[in-house]
């Protein structure tokens, strides 16, 4: 069993930074790859960022490629999300979630555990 615990979400201006937290429990961690995935009100939920589970190959959406950046640590069991330069078009709950495998897709259907979400909220 695998618990995903996020945080780190808040209110924020536009331009401004947050970086989120992920949690994860469980000894097998760092044999598989993470994700973060976002889901604003009425709108489906969709990829983020995802990262190798050597930390060394990561994969993001255009929308956040040159703002966002995903990274872990595998000794602390976590994987961060630092946000740069937000817009509200970034506004939604954010989701942390391990991979099946060591890959890390823009799949939801590749992923099988999931946090409870952290809103982030960007104003204008």
């Amino acid at each position: 069993q695998v618990q995903l615990v996020e945080s780190g979400g808040g209110l924020v201006q536009a331009g401004g930074s947050l970086r989120l937290s992920c949690a994860a429990s469980g000894r097998t961690f760092s044999s598989y790859a993470m994700g973060w995935f976002r889901q604003a009100p009425g709108k489906e939920r969709e990829f983020v960022a995802a990262i190798r589970w050597s930390g060394g190959i990561t994969s993001y959406a255009d929308s956040v490629k040159g703002r966002f950046t995903i990274s872990r640590d595998n000794a602390k069991n976590m994987v961060d999300l630092q946000m740069n330069s937000l817009k509200p078009e970034d506004t939604a709950v954010y989701y942390c979630a391990k991979s099946r495998d060591g890959v890390g897709r823009a799949i939801r259907q590749t992923y099988d555990y999931w946090g409870q979400g952290t809103q982030v909220t960007v104003s204008s």
